[in-house]
């Protein structure tokens, strides 16, 4: 199981800065080499130029509530969390990952209840991502898997109960709303664990016999 690990990058202000005098301080000399006629000094810094453009693919910036997770040629290298104009090694591959509160909710799902009854049912999730290395090495497109996995839990509680109790001390779907969404949430959570996400919440939308 490959789990989150921070990727302390560096600040991308300094290495501009940087980048931008190395640029401006190997002109110079190259415009002087081609005066010279010096064919290997003009070699020389005009590869000193294209090393430094290229050191500037390395400057990324990283949103609030975002993360850019980071790999050498399939690697994991780590995650990069702090907010700003950050800079890395070149080579690595950059793909963002949002941590901010998401939602959604499931399509109206035709099902059984515990006694058999045909009902409709469906249900809103609140999500987050929690763990980026889960999130993207772990499953295949962790936001269809919330979507599917979600789902399924929805399609196994409803037949957990029958649609009405029969007696005060029974649990049922319509009569025990904040036990059915905390028992929806942690069931959604169990699945969702891989996928290093967090479900804040879950409750009934949609509740009626079909």
């Amino acid at each position: 199981m490959i789990r989150e690990r921070e990727y302390a990058a560096m600040s991308g202000w300094a290495a501009l800065v940087v980048l931008l005098v190395a640029l401006g301080v190997s002109i110079w000399p190259l415009v002087e080499s081609i005066q010279a006629g010096n064919g290997l000094l003009v070699f020389v810094w005009v590869l000193a130029i294209v090393l430094s453009a290229f050191m500037l693919i390395g400057l990324f910036i990283v949103n609030p509530n975002e993360g850019k997770v980071l790999q050498l040629f399939g690697r994991y290298v780590g995650t990069a969390r702090t907010p700003g104009l950050r800079y890395a090694n070149p080579l690595y591959a950059k793909k963002r990952i949002s941590l901010r509160v998401r939602n959604f909710e499931s399509s109206r799902l035709k099902v059984n209840d515990l006694d058999g009854n045909p009902i409709e049912f469906a249900a809103v999730v609140v999500w987050k991502v929690v763990d980026t290395g889960e999130g993207v090495f772990e499953v295949d497109n962790y936001e269809n898997y919330v979507h599917v996995q979600s789902e399924s839990a929805l399609r196994n509680m409803a037949t957990s109960y029958p649609y009405d109790a029969h007696d005060e001390t029974q649990l049922s779907l319509r009569g025990t709303t904040p036990a059915n969404a905390d028992h929806l949430r942690k069931e959604i959570q169990d699945r969702l664990a891989r996928a290093g996400v967090e479900v804040i919440e879950a409750r009934i939308s949609h509740l009626a016999y079909a």
